[in-house]
């Protein structure tokens, strides 16, 4: 029983060994716990932007809407000065062969309805479009297409070209009555990818061919891509009144086409550019000419 009251005596090489691994033991724990960041692997990463690294990373909302830039800051133009300034970049060259292109950029929402039209300018400018005209060959229908100024008309001599992959015209429209030998004969698939597919939906399956024929020659198609209206508004050697004149005619026509969708989506006209074939694009302010301007015949290209 005495020994039981007796002390434990502790070598003192084993006390110091123990109060070394004490120490040591206190060290790394103050280490890992207020220096954890700065401890690298041999990457150069800590073990902190590897925890960054391994959390989910935030998804950036998606824009509903096409970005705008602010005009506000921006220089605008007037019509002849624009005109005057794209003239200078189209030295040299013919004045049939540049053309004017006016681009009107709308503040509108992403995946909705756009605006898709045919317009015939008051001053129609040359694209050499040719025109074909699904119909019965030797009806009144196909002599009326061919003097409008179609450039293929008929039936089956259509079908087969197009299945032969000899898809040489840039519109097609088609007579009712022959809408039903056009479906069976299963062109969809080679001209719908391309846009010409005739349909009901866009006015390209039509009663009288002549008329149509007529309304294409010398109009020009727009559509909306990209919020974006594009549309070739006049040659190199259009006077500024013409260029005026088409520009008129073309912006009453969207905004006709922006009316018709207001139930549906809300769209305004928010920059309209002026360029050609080698110029940049200038922004017009509205104005016909500026104090600054040249006269108007000094812009008519001969």
């Amino acid at each position: 029983m005495k020994g039981m009251n007796t002390p434990l005596l502790v070598p003192r090489a084993s006390l110091q060994r123990l109060r070394t691994s004490v120490q040591l033991n206190a060290h790394l724990l103050a280490l890992r716990s207020a220096d954890l960041k700065s401890v690298r692997y041999a990457s150069g990463k800590s073990i902190g932007d590897r925890r960054e690294r391994d959390q989910p990373k935030k998804k950036k909302k998606a824009r509903t809407v096409f970005k705008q830039y602010d005009l506000k800051n921006a220089e605008q133009f007037s019509l002849c000065d624009a005109m005057r300034y794209i003239q200078a970049f189209e030295v040299g060259r013919p004045p049939n062969s540049p053309k004017y292109d006016l681009a009107v950029r709308l503040r509108t929402i992403k995946n909705g309805p756009t605006v898709r039209n045919r317009l015939r300018l008051p001053h129609a400018v040359n694209t050499s479009l040719r025109i074909c005209v699904i119909c019965p060959p030797d009806s009144k229908h196909a002599e009326a297409a061919k003097k409008a100024g179609a450039s293929l008309v008929g039936e089956e001599t259509v079908f087969d070209a197009v299945k032969e992959g000899r898809i040489e015209f840039d519109r097609c429209i088609c007579h009712q009555e022959s809408a039903a030998k056009m479906n069976k004969a299963g062109l969809g698939k080679i001209l719908g990818p391309r846009g010409l597919m005739p349909s009901a939906k866009f006015g390209t399956i039509v009663k009288d061919v002549g008329e149509s024929v007529k309304g294409l020659v010398g109009g020009s198609e727009y559509r909306e891509r990209n919020g974006v209206l594009r549309m070739a508004i006049g040659q190199l050697g259009f006077t500024p009144e013409e260029i005026q004149t088409n520009i008129k005619a073309f912006m009453s026509e969207v905004k006709k086409d922006i009316a018709l969708l207001s139930d549906r989506i809300n769209k305004e006209i928010h920059e309209v550019v002026l360029s050609s074939t080698n110029a940049p694009g200038f922004t017009l302010n509205g104005d016909f000419r500026s104090p600054d301007s040249p006269p108007t015949r000094d812009l008519s290209v001969p």
